[in-house]
């Protein structure tokens, strides 16, 4: 297994992956359960993510989850990742704002809280 990246002060690791049916950004969340939202993701120390990495690879097949790997973010609410790839990846692409995951989860929860009216 490759070495993982040390965090910095006031940094965490996350786990992230790709879901195998769509190809959708993951974040292993808590009781090891895959989230689309980072701001669900579980924060790891340096030393609980190397072990949680090894069960995450291990159920990868189980779970249809591919390319899993740890991501350094900032220790905030929610979590944000230090690199700017990262940040993409966990809030979506850049081209539009219409296009972010971020936005497109506001949007459905406004519009299955107008549905339930």
């Amino acid at each position: 297994m490759k070495r993982l990246s040390r965090p910095g002060e006031g940094e965490v690791l996350l786990l992230t992956a790709n879901r195998l049916l769509d190809g959708r950004i993951v974040w292993l969340g808590e009781g090891e359960h895959w989230r689309e939202s980072i701001a669900e993701a579980k924060r790891f120390s340096y030393e609980e993510a190397g072990p949680a990495l090894e069960r995450a690879l291990a159920a990868a097949a189980q779970k249809e989850i591919v390319a899993i790997y740890e991501v350094v973010a900032h220790d905030t609410q929610p979590p944000e990742p230090v690199t700017a790839r990262e940040v993409i990846r966990a809030h979506g692409p850049s081209v539009h704002p219409d296009f972010s995951y971020d936005d497109a989860l506001a949007r459905t929860s406004a519009q299955e809280k107008e549905r339930a009216q």
